[in-house]
């Protein structure tokens, strides 16, 4: 059942935007820990524990990513993806709306953070659930050809949300400067997420269900799709989840140095830069990440996925060598240099994940393998990532610690994808599962 050129545009601009705002939601949170919550949520413990535990917060939601993942995998491959984007949407930012209206810890004592931590807790069980959902609906509404470009919709939501967080702040930043900022100002980003909730309602209300999965459940005659959807790819595919998941993780490490705050606390703490011009160099290098990561999707449809992913983490790696030499002048022309740079290597080896993980699972079990390998990978990478970079710079004194961090995560990344097979372009519905079942590693036959 192929889709036209009009549900197309439709079903990209509605994952798309959806994406971002949900992203947009979590993103605010990562970039506000480190400036506020460790002041108001769990000052009473000292700035450096306070900050630790602050992004501590960051990366226990990630630790719920795979509930998320599992429900979601699970009803993705029985109820259809669209289903599943909507229930991850409201979950998301009812959250973040609330965050936005909890009292401090001055005010109620320890039931501050206690509350930020469950609402945190329901962000990760929500970001988990929405990204495999809104992915497969791009890549498998995508012809065989513009899967790589389609894919890149839901990819672009990831920098476009640390865009508008950031800018969000920033803006704040402005009106409610100082003390007001810290009062009051950063509250309304978080409660403008009801907004931003009804707008992604209503473009994707509308949306067409998934060629592959309509055709699945339309087509009797075809093999059913697993009771358990998760205990086939656990007993069958586990090599290729834990492979998926490295390669996303390498992205993520370097990734939430900006995306989990980590950069803008140090930059603005350690380094006594200004607030305000760090949360507009950080939109700015949000703004590059969005368009090399189109770029990636856009050209790994020509070159491949695999070697995208090559040229991506060799640029990733000269992008970390270079990050904290810059940063650490605590000039802002060369702080934007600095994570210009990583952002265009952030983009090479982010764009073309979302064809890459369609291509990498059957059919029947296609939402459960994308959802759980996706979640797999953001704990081992961005989970504790700001933490880590925090807890090296606490001890060492010194960030020569936190490069080497993120060069190893970046060279695995690299040896990874040399170790899989290019599948671009393998075709994606029920009938052709044999194919996709194999063939995955360089290696194998």
């Amino acid at each position: 059942m192929a889709s036209t050129t009009s549900e197309r545009r439709r079903v990209v601009a509605a994952t798309t935007i959806g994406t971002a705002i949900e992203w947009y939601d979590f993103f605010l949170y990562s970039a506000t820990a480190g400036l506020v919550f460790n002041h108001l949520m769990f000052g009473p413990m000292g700035d450096g524990a306070a900050t630790i535990v602050a992004f501590l917060t960051v990366g226990l939601s990630f630790l719920f990513r795979p509930l998320g993942a599992l429900m979601a995998g699970h009803f993705s491959d029985k109820l259809g993806r669209r289903v599943v984007l909507m229930v991850t949407l409201f979950a998301m930012g009812g959250a973040t709306t609330l965050i936005g209206l909890l009292p401090t810890y001055d005010a109620i004592g320890i039931w501050a953070p206690i509350s930020l931590v469950i609402l945190r807790i329901l962000q990760g069980i929500s970001a988990g659930g929405e990204w495999g959902s809104a992915v497969l609906l791009a890549v498998e509404h995508a012809p065989d050809n513009k899967r790589g470009l389609f894919g890149a919709g839901p990819q672009i939501g990831a920098p476009a949300g640390l865009l508008m967080a950031n800018g969000a702040l920033a803006a704040m930043n402005w009106i409610a400067p100082g003390d007001a900022f810290m009062e009051w100002g950063w509250r309304v980003p978080f409660l403008f997420s009801i907004v931003l909730v009804i707008i992604g309602y209503l473009v994707r209300v509308g949306v067409d269900e998934s060629p592959v999965y309509t055709e699945m459940s339309e087509d009797r005659t075809a093999a059913e799709t697993p009771k358990q959807p998760v205990a086939v790819l656990f007993t069958r595919y586990l090599p290729l989840v834990i492979v998926g998941a490295i390669l996303f993780a390498a992205n993520g490490v370097a990734g939430y140095m900006m995306a989990g705050g980590y950069i803008q606390n140090y930059t603005t703490g350690a380094l006594g830069m200004d607030r305000g011009p760090i949360l507009l160099v950080v939109t700015a290098s949000a703004a590059v990440w969005i368009v090399t990561t189109l770029f990636a999707g856009w050209i790994s449809d020509l070159i491949g996925r695999r070697m995208t992913f090559i040229i991506g983490f060799v640029v990733q790696g000269l992008g970390v060598l270079t990050l904290f030499p810059l940063v650490n002048t605590a000039d802002l022309r060369y702080v934007l240099l600095g994570l210009g740079f990583l952002s265009v290597g952030l983009g090479l080896t982010y764009g073309q994940t979302s064809a890459t993980y369609a291509e990498l699972f059957p059919a029947s079990i296609r939402g459960s393998g994308v959802s759980i390998t996706y979640a797999v990978g953001s704990i081992i990478g961005g989970a504790f990532a700001p933490m880590i970079a925090a807890a090296l710079v606490e001890r060492t004194g010194s960030t020569l610690g936190v490069t080497v961090y993120l060069l190893v995560a970046t060279t695995i990344g690299l040896f990874t994808a040399l170790a899989l097979r290019d599948r671009t372009g393998i075709p994606l519905g029920h009938e052709h599962e044999a194919k996709q079942a194999e063939g995955h590693f360089v290696l194998s036959r």
